[in-house]
């Protein structure tokens, strides 16, 4: 056996050979299950993992899980499923069950032990209910079940712990499914299509061919022509006159309105363009205490949430799942997303309705 696998526990014999007092907690008498649903159609194929001593039963356990779940696709990776593994210490190794399911992004354990009373200190750093005679083969300080809560998390998945049907847990982790097609509400734009644009070759505007006067009532400043040719005292050919630059004489304009007298005006007709009409967004209705508001903001899946809440005191991703449909990690950024609106409030692994969420019950 690998020794590198525990290198954090001491080294030594198995429990049951060492003779302390509660050496049966640490004593493999049952086989572990593992359900592989290669098609969620059809009944799942099933590897069984006998019973043997403690360090190469979690070992094979592990080991098994990680390549079933990852030849199906799966991205949950070695160490959080060693983590989950070791927890069925707990349990006294009672029936432990595993279930690949969803191409190997949900991978679900189960087992018939004592359960977990408080799931909420659970996942808390540092709680732990292991033995000494259950270190010799796991850490037992409480960081297994946190770590692997934050690493899921940390990658748009979750974990989830609920009870078995006749006692023992259930523990639920959830990738994110890299094929799976996350719904992107694009937000609708009207671009407005203007169709009274003047025809610049028709409504007037002045060619290059017109003279300098119809470019008057543009509002630029009139310039002077440059004197040609004559003016200037120029031979062709040869240029054998030096360019003499004449004094220009300083012309007063009058001080109110253009053009100067002098530069005739040629009017032009101008077609003032369509005006663009204003775009309206709509802004969000805030619920009132005289009855429940519109949900002008929330999707589908926010409303069937919020549906389940009304008669439930708390929710899941898993119970969502279960009840609507769907994948796990979609309905956890669904609650994500309630819960950044101030709707939902997370406490431990459920959701509850806050006081302002409670006004959108109908």
């Amino acid at each position: 056996m690998a020794q590198d696998f525990y290198p954090f526990v001491e080294n030594g014999a198995d429990s049951h050979a060492a003779g302390t007092g509660d050496s049966a907690t640490c004593e493999v008498r049952h086989p572990a299950r593992i359900a592989v649903y290669d098609d969620a159609a059809a009944a799942p194929r099933v590897v069984v993992i006998e019973p043997k001593d403690v360090r190469p039963y979690l070992e094979e356990i592990t080991l098994q899980v990680t390549q079933l779940s990852q030849e199906q696709g799966g991205t949950i990776p070695f160490m959080v499923i060693r983590e989950i593994v070791e927890n069925f210490i707990h349990a006294y190794f009672l029936e432990p069950t595993i279930s690949i399911l969803n191409h190997g992004n949900i991978i679900r354990f189960s087992d018939q032990g004592p359960g977990i009373g408080d799931k909420t200190r659970a996942l808390q750093y540092g709680t732990t209910s292991a033995t000494e005679q259950m270190r010799r083969y796991i850490r037992g300080v409480g960081s297994g079940l946190p770590y692997v809560q934050q690493y899921m998390l940390d990658k748009g998945g979750s974990l989830e712990i609920d009870d078995n049907i006749s006692g023992g847990t259930v523990v639920t982790l959830t990738a994110r499914d890299a094929t799976e097609e996350v719904d992107v509400e694009e937000p609708q734009v009207n671009i407005p299509v203007m169709t009274d644009i003047p025809d610049m070759a028709t409504q007037g505007w002045p060619s290059q061919t017109q003279p300098y006067g119809a470019y008057q009532n543009m509002g630029a400043y009139p310039q002077q022509a440059m004197p040609g040719p004559a003016q200037q005292g120029w031979q062709q050919p040869g240029y054998q006159q030096p360019y003499a630059a004449p004094a220009y004489p300083q012309q007063t304009y009058p001080q109110q309105g253009y053009p100067p007298q002098g530069y005739p005006q040629q009017p032009y007709a101008q077609q003032p363009f369509a005006q663009m009409p204003t775009q309206q967004v709509p802004t969000q209705q805030v619920p009132t205490a005289s009855g429940a508001a519109p949900w002008p903001t929330l999707s589908a899946r926010s409303r069937a949430i919020i549906d389940y809440l009304a008669t439930h005191d708390s929710v899941g991703p898993s119970d969502l799942s279960r009840t609507y449909g769907e994948s796990q990690p979609t309905w956890t950024r669904e609650l994500q997303a309630l819960e950044e609106q101030g709707i939902v409030r997370k406490e431990g692994q459920k959701r509850r309705l806050t006081a302002y969420g409670r006004t959108f019950v109908s």
